[in-house]
């Protein structure tokens, strides 16, 4: 089972603020929309979501079917598939995906400490 690429969603509170901090790292935008309160930033293979005002806690994000440039991959387990291996190891899921469409779609779950995991497949 493959999860995709890898990111943490960061809720931020100034996304300015964080924009810079996050460039004296090293990183550099990558996708997302200042006005719209959200960034991707990127440094080699690391990225982190800014995000303001969209969601509580930080989030463990997982994108089935792209590598880390958001390159389609040929080779992937769809988000159906994970939600099945899931569920068939008693994973509690607090949303899942349509069993019976295909593309897009999101499961969410919460690990044992209670973080937010989103495995979310966007073709």
């Amino acid at each position: 089972m493959t999860l995709g690429a890898f990111s943490i969603s960061l809720s931020v509170k100034d996304i300015n603020a964080s924009k810079v901090f996050y460039e004296n790292l090293g990183f550099e935008v990558f996708a997302g929309d200042l006005e719209k309160n959200y960034l991707i930033m990127k440094n080699g293979n690391a990225l982190i979501g800014l995000f303001q005002g969209m969601f509580e806690y930080n989030i463990l994000t997982f994108n089935p079917g792209w590598d880390e440039s958001a390159n389609k991959l040929s080779d992937y387990t769809d988000v159906r598939e994970i939600q099945k291996h899931l569920k068939s190891k008693n994973t509690k899921l607090e949303r899942e995906a349509d069993q019976n469409t295909s593309g897009p779609a999101s499961v969410v779950l919460y690990d044992p400490d209670g973080n937010t995991i989103l495995i979310d497949q966007h073709i």
